[in-house]
């Protein structure tokens, strides 16, 4: 079934399939896990993402794009929760404009969503993180890892989250024997729900990783350690999106020493400037010298 709506052309870009896949799961939580998700929620983030883009499009002369800042809105909601609207649209607020104001190498630093979330839990109290909720029963974890091999390997980067949930079960069954604890507790930690959905919704975001497949490769091992080392020596809740923003200043480094062509959503057609037309828009990210930020 995956296979038929990837084909359709609807999913020719690699972003509706990875809203399709945020929505399924933001349904999956609400009808399923009965979390506490107003309506709210969501909405105020999308809205304030997408309003933030459109003005700094407009600020910047660039053309306006409303997919990435959803995208970014949806993923705060996944992980993200608030006690109010205030600050879950302040949230897609600093997503979105960490892209525009935090910039190197002509891409955005940071990855917008995991930024908002670690600004917005260590300014106020009424956002948190809350990895527990998304449980640890194994058909979440399998629902969330086919829909993120929907998205990734559309966009061809199925590695990605694949070689960073590896590093992360080779730390905890390696803790799990140093320490003489069961192998039945990190095989419970590998069925966590929220460690799923950031390997495959955040972490894969191909804009802020190294271009490079070694580079990225060595990166991800690099970012799967220091996140483990946030969650169980420093006990941070949301080790691995803390260990993501941590990491973000090896990207550039990693990208001076692997040459690579950049990552790119889109792929500018045949006479195309700078802000080419979205016509036929091919499956795979694009190895071609950025345009607009994605």
């Amino acid at each position: 079934m995956l296979s038929r709506l990837r084909a359709s052309p609807v999913f020719a870009d690699p972003r509706h399939g990875q809203m399709f896949s945020q929505g399924v799961l933001i349904a999956c939580g609400v009808v399923w896990f009965s979390f506490e998700m107003q309506w709210w929620r969501p909405l105020a983030a999308v809205a304030a993402a997408v309003a933030t883009q459109f003005l700094f499009s407009r600020i910047l002369r660039q053309k306006f794009d409303w997919r990435s800042p959803v995208i970014s809105a949806l993923a705060l909601t996944l992980l993200l929760r608030t006690d109010g609207p205030a600050l879950a649209a302040l949230a897609g607020v600093i997503a979105v404009a960490s892209k525009a104001l935090i910039r190197f190498d002509g891409r955005h630093f940071f990855n917008p969503g995991a930024f908002a979330i670690v600004v917005t839990v260590l300014l106020f109290d009424g956002a948190w993180v809350s990895p527990g909720q998304w449980g640890t029963t194994a058909w979440i974890a399998v629902v969330a890892m086919g829909l993120g091999m929907f998205v990734t390997g559309h966009a061809k980067r199925w590695e990605v989250p694949l070689i960073f949930l590896a590093a992360w079960a080779a730390l905890s069954f390696g803790r799990a024997l140093y320490m003489g604890d069961p192998m039945a507790i990190p095989l419970h930690q590998m069925q966590n729900g929220a460690l799923v959905i950031f390997a495959f919704f955040m972490i894969s975001d191909p804009m802020t990783a190294p271009w490079h497949p070694v580079a990225r490769a060595i990166w991800l091992v690099i970012a799967a350690v220091v996140a483990f080392a946030l969650q169980f020596e420093w006990v941070v809740a949301a080790g691995p999106i803390f260990g993501l923003v941590c990491v973000a200043p090896l990207v550039p480094l990693f990208n001076r020493l692997f040459k690579a062509p950049r990552a790119q959503w889109r792929r500018p057609g045949p006479g195309a400037g700078p802000n080419p037309a979205p016509a036929p828009i091919p499956a795979t990210i694009s190895s071609t010298p950025e345009g607009v930020s994605a």
